[in-house]
């Protein structure tokens, strides 16, 4: 249990705060990373009905299966612990603590179950329903101190994942042997994986999301490799591409293109600047390099306790950016049958611009 429950008090009422701005009655929030974000821990998923009850004003509720409150118990001061037990139905424990609620709107996390949805709207038939986004979104949106601080370590623990990994030959390895390689550096680090950690070989480099087989790693391969570990509910990413032996003209052309466009926008960041204007900056470099077309993703996507969160670096996305955001820069080009190229990093925006949480070389490293 985080002792530090001063914290996640704070973050109930900044939320009753934004629900007064959208005239939200009560939020509903399963568990998920919502769920963590606002009580320091996951939750647990199930047929059994778990909700972190927020109501505009007054005290929040949590309504859990008898047998799991225990878990919760460190809680018993700052919320309404609302227990059910098997041959209870939990909306009727619900709607004892919260009255019948026959007008109101409720705001939904994105996570519950439709099983429970659905059976809280046929309970609370005059409510309104809306996604509980615009509250949580603010929330997480912009990271703490604390937050940040996970996060830098999460990422510093990655490089070290990455230099431990560049320093042995890779080349006789499958993408498979190779994954089992960074997986287990991030294992001696404390950290389980935030995602299913990718490494793909020679022409398999060109498919962004390359599920990793039994291609053995040989000279002449670019090999592409995108992973990051969980620390403490938070997640790193970062993606670097080397090349096995000697590179063509070619690749180290491309590799040069892609190393000046997450370059450029890294230096677009700083408070104020809209997300989609930080896509731009890489997105000009490669069109202007003539491969526009093989750059077929955004730049970049938020990071924190997931692995993809908002703020999205996207065309489109005109929201602008604020000190505290954290996302990825990750521009590449992919062409099909030969190799592709991506370097990524974890970065942050500050008072003063970017910082890069990732101090990985980004310069073109050739393997054995």
């Amino acid at each position: 249990m985080v002792s530090d429950q001063a914290r996640f008090t704070a973050r109930w009422a900044r939320a009753q705060a934004i629900m007064k701005d959208y005239r939200f009655d009560l939020v509903l929030v399963s568990p998920s990373s919502d769920f963590f974000y606002l009580l320091g821990q996951p939750g647990h998923a199930s047929p059994r009905l778990t909700l972190l009850i927020l109501p505009a004003e007054g005290r929040p509720a949590l309504l859990a299966g008898a047998l799991e409150m225990p878990g919760y118990a460190a809680w018993a001061d700052d919320l309404r612990l609302l227990p059910w037990r098997d041959e209870e139905n939990p909306l009727d424990v619900l709607r004892r603590a919260f009255g019948p609620v026959s007008v109101s709107t409720i705001g939904v996390s994105d996570r519950l179950w439709s099983v429970f949805l659905l059976r809280l709207q046929d309970t609370y038939r005059a409510a309104r329903w809306y996604p509980a986004t615009p509250v949580l979104r603010t929330l997480r949106t912009v990271k703490d101190e604390a937050e940040l601080a996970t996060l830098r370590e999460a990422s510093r623990r990655a490089d070290l994942v990455w230099a431990a990994f560049i320093s042995q030959p890779v080349a006789g390895l499958t993408e498979r042997q190779a994954v089992d390689r960074l997986e287990a550096w991030l294992a001696e680090q404390g950290m389980r994986p935030a995602f299913e950690t990718s490494v793909a070989a020679g022409p398999n480099g060109a498919s962004p999301h390359h599920t990793p087989g039994d291609r053995v790693i040989a000279a002449g391969d670019a090999l592409v490799c995108d992973f990051g570990g969980v620390l403490d509910g938070y997640c790193s990413d970062m993606t670097r591409t080397v090349h096995i032996g000697p590179p063509s003209e070619s690749f180290k052309t491309v590799y040069s293109i892609v190393q000046r466009a997450q370059e450029a926008a890294f230096r677009a960041i700083r408070p104020g600047v809209r997300c989609e204007e930080i896509d731009a900056a890489a997105r000009w470099v490669i069109e202007t390099a003539g491969y526009g077309p093989q750059f077929i993703h955004r730049t970049g996507h938020g990071l924190g306790i997931d692995i993809h969160e908002e703020p999205y670096i996207v065309q489109g996305n005109r929201q602008p950016l604020q000190p505290g955001m954290v996302f990825s820069d990750e521009p590449g080009i992919y062409l099909p049958g030969q190799f592709g190229v991506r370097i990524e990093d974890a970065v942050v925006c500050t008072e003063r611009g970017g910082e890069r949480l990732n101090a990985a070389p980004r310069e073109l490293t050739i393997l054995d």
